[in-house]
């Protein structure tokens, strides 16, 4: 098993953006010391839930800061972008870091920032789809051409410069819906699963990804499914409860899950085309007691249960922890290095 980690850089009360940024740098150069095998940063814009509105930007600072994590993106909205743009600074980061980038793609769902782009949110996935295919051709191929109903090249192009890694970075399509997960497995492009999806969910996922890639003929030795799970480890269960609690009574869960994160079209007030899947999730503000977050959400206990907790989550086929420690918990940053340093030394040998 992997273990990398998720970066929401999300803005908390009283701080600047500096902070932010100041902060996640100064944990992502600890994880570089000890051991972790990646970062993952995530996409967002107008909100202090997330303020990296381009990845690339961010990661290529992190390249330069580090010399063995992968770096990813978690994730590129693709529909949100020009895919040539995304072709061209996603192989550029891939250069600058001597190929430690790692892809992860998706359609998003927030209503907030496709009607500020102008864009229709119900065309998301035919949006993605086309972007998808222009980057595998555009780092795959020279005198490229393409023509869809949203791209198209208007003459024959060649991305200077391509990715360092062959064919391509490695890319994680963010999926858990049934006829995503078949929709990519057939293809073999890994998945990279909802945190917000209980254990029995992503099971089902990572099942029905093997079963579509195998019944598809996709060769799958070397293909890493990514689980991304909320994280937490401390030296008692009693304590991790505790701990659960408090995280859990000092945020309001409701800036995530409300009108403006839910995939919900302008024109009807209900579910956009191909977001019924997620509809409730998000109009019902998030709202999981804590019995349900210990049983079947989180990766969460003391020492042996959390290595329990991962192995379950490596039989299910998935080889590639995404842990987020705390992308909205507003830890100090000297307690954060206690929790990321107590998991390194607890939890990650169990699997080395």
């Amino acid at each position: 098993m992997k273990f990398s980690t998720f970066h929401l850089f999300h803005q908390f009360a009283g701080q600047t953006a500096r902070e932010v940024y100041d902060y996640q740098i100064e944990i992502v150069e600890l994880l570089e010391e000890l051991g972790f095998d990646g970062v993952w940063v995530a996409e967002h814009h107008f909100r202090d839930y997330g303020l990296v509105p381009n990845i690339f930007n961010l990661l290529s600072n992190l390249a330069a800061r580090t010399e063995r994590l992968r770096l990813g993106t978690g994730i590129v909205v693709l529909p949100l972008h020009n895919p040539v743009h995304v072709a061209e600074e996603a192989a550029m980061v891939d250069l600058l870091s001597d190929g430690r980038l790692e892809m992860g793609i998706g359609r998003g769902y927030q209503s907030v920032e496709f009607e500020n782009f102008g864009l229709d949110l119900a065309e998301a996935r035919d949006r993605f789809n086309e972007s998808l295919e222009m980057l595998l051709g555009l780092w795959t191929k020279d005198d490229f051409e393409y023509k869809g109903r949203f791209y198209e090249t208007h003459r024959p192009l060649t991305l200077m410069p391509k990715p360092v890694q062959r064919p391509h970075p490695p890319l994680h399509v963010a999926a858990v819906s049934p006829e995503t997960v078949e929709m990519y497995a057939a293809r073999g492009l890994p998945i990279l699963a909802d945190p917000a999806a209980p254990f029995k969910k992503i099971a089902k996922a990572a099942e029905t990804w093997h079963a579509t890639a195998a019944a598809n003929g996709v060769e799958t030795a070397d293909v890493e499914l990514v689980a991304s799970r909320s994280v937490y480890v401390a030296p008692t269960l009693e304590q991790a409860r505790a701990d659960q609690e408090r995280f859990e009574a000092d945020f309001d869960r409701s800036r995530i899950f409300n009108v403006s994160s839910a995939p919900i079209d302008p024109a009807t007030g209900q579910a956009a085309k191909g977001f019924e899947f997620y509809q409730d999730r998000y109009l019902k503000g998030g709202s999981v007691d804590n019995e349900f977050r210990w049983n079947q959400l989180e990766v969460i206990g003391d020492p042996e249960r959390v290595i329990g907790q991962i192995r379950t989550i490596q039989e299910m086929g998935f080889g590639n922890l995404m842990c987020d420690f705390g992308s909205t918990r507003a830890l100090p940053l000297e307690d954060m290095k206690k929790v990321l340093r107590f998991f390194a030394a607890e939890v990650m040998p169990a699997f080395r």
